[in-house]
């Protein structure tokens, strides 16, 4: 096995890694950009009750990402510490993504009962996969510069997929269902979870863990906790987090009802065997996913943290843009949906490297290394931007007086548009204007590794 001063990691390693995330956003991605439509469209449940189940639901995690955190930080086994999660809950994982888009055809309470009880499960799982996988970045190898090579790399795995959604899902759902949207949702679900589970197991299987933790008595939880409320640039990041998948939620959510009702898209072929709307998610994920290869030129000319300001920035101000375009230049929203996707590219690469260097920055300051606790916070902190952005979405659809079956008003159409556009921009902008407080330099990382890898030799 190679040892934990290895710098540097094979290809074939870090692909086997980038596959987990592919994993992931076969049912994730699905549940951010579809999952609004599939219930309130769809199914025709009320906006407004949707919009509360995805903050409520949000309780729960408040309790069991820590508990996740803490548990794979203590966990021992012959095959590591957050490995045995990806092999462990994969199955579970495709379960609870086929579920979710499995509603029953039945009253509409006890639909809004299923929709909960299946929402709370999917998150749960996603949990205990999830925490363990985003950790594992962190002990594969202790170099910054490879730890950031691997989240791209992660990246590339997630925005591939969601390049092959956004061709792929509306079309299957058309041709299983067809003319059924109910089945076509949960049978195009059953095929995205049996891939999901498969890919899981691929990350499992060509990965390795090689940064040991400290010898000696484990620390207690509520000194690992009290670590973390001192730890500067992980709470920055932390706030980062939840503005920019609130940003994420809320357009990705009215995607669809922003190009059926607003651009009045249709599902007329446009593109070879793609409509206007899988168009448009293929093409803006097409561009993310070249976006994500610029990841090491950005880190490397303008560092980390500025590199994902600049970025963000820059994105959030292509949202506000999709205010002044026109409902009919759907090309003109082709093409600056391309430029955001780009710009955006880099930055969910950019974030998970520089989650990396806190859980570093935590134990050279504090003397702990809570890798997965870590994780598991900035996993709740996504999962509530999340809620956050479709809670918003789902009770602004109700106040502007959105009705599926109904001919929108000239209030709902422009409430649709704003929360497409201006709503997301002032999100984003924010992200990148909350990274000003983030201090933790290059050259500080640098001698923060170093000093690390003495310590863990005094140690061996």
């Amino acid at each position: 096995m190679p040892s934990e001063t290895s710098q540097t990691l094979s290809t074939k390693e870090k692909v086997g890694y980038g596959l987990g995330d592919t994993a992931s956003n076969f049912v994730f991605h699905v549940v951010n950009v579809f999952l609004l439509t599939y219930y309130t469209v769809v199914l025709e449940l009320p906006p407004a009750a949707i919009g509360t189940m995805f903050l409520v639901c949000r309780l729960w995690d408040a309790i069991s990402d820590p508990l996740m955190g803490a548990l794979a930080d203590r966990t021992q086994t012959r095959m590591g510490k957050f490995r045995p999660y990806v092999l462990w809950f994969a199955v579970p994982f495709g379960l609870a993504g086929f579920l979710v888009f499995s509603v029953p055809d039945m009253g509409q309470t006890a639909q809004l009962v299923y929709a909960y009880l299946t929402y709370i499960f999917l998150w749960t799982i996603y949990t205990a996969i999830n925490v363990p996988y985003s950790a594992l970045m962190g002990v594969m190898s202790p170099s910054p510069e490879e730890r950031t090579s691997l989240a791209t790399f992660r990246f590339v795995g997630a925005f591939s997929a969601q390049l092959l959604i956004g061709m792929a899902f509306l079309p299957l759902v058309s041709l299983f269902g067809g003319g059924d949207d109910v089945a076509g949702y949960r049978y195009t679900m059953l095929v995205f979870s049996v891939i999901a589970v498969g890919l899981f197991i691929g990350t499992f299987a060509s990965t390795k863990e090689r940064v040991k933790p400290k010898k000696g008595p484990r620390p207690d939880l509520k000194g690992d906790f009290g670590a973390l409320k001192k730890n500067v640039p992980w709470i920055i990041m932390i706030v980062a987090a939840i503005l920019t998948l609130s940003n994420v939620a809320l357009r990705g959510g009215v995607t669809f009802h922003f190009l059926k009702y607003v651009v009045g898209v249709d599902d007329t072929k446009y593109f070879l065997f793609l409509d206007r709307t899988s168009f448009f998610y293929t093409t803006g994920s097409l561009a993310f996913v070249i976006g994500v290869f610029f990841t090491g030129y950005v880190s490397r000319k303008f560092g980390k943290r500025n590199g994902l300001m600049i970025c963000t920035v820059l994105n959030g101000l292509t949202f506000i843009a999709f205010f002044f375009i026109p409902a009919d230049s759907y090309t003109t929203m082709i093409l600056v949906n391309v430029v955001g996707s780009f710009l955006a590219g880099p930055t969910p690469a950019l974030v998970w490297a520089i989650y990396t260097d806190v859980v570093d920055y935590g134990e050279w300051k504090f003397g702990r290394r809570t890798t997965a606790l870590a994780f598991s916070a900035a996993m709740f902190s996504q999962k509530l931007g999340l809620a956050v952005g479709s809670g918003i979405g789902g009770w602004l659809l109700a106040y502007y007086g959105f009705k599926p079956k109904e001919v929108p008003s000239e209030e709902t159409l422009n409430g649709i548009k704003v929360m497409f556009s201006i709503l997301p921009g002032i999100f984003g902008i924010a992200n990148g204007l909350i990274l000003v407080f983030y201090k933790l330099t290059e050259d500080q990382l640098k001698v923060i590794t170093a000093e690390l890898a003495e310590r863990r030799k005094d140690d061996e």
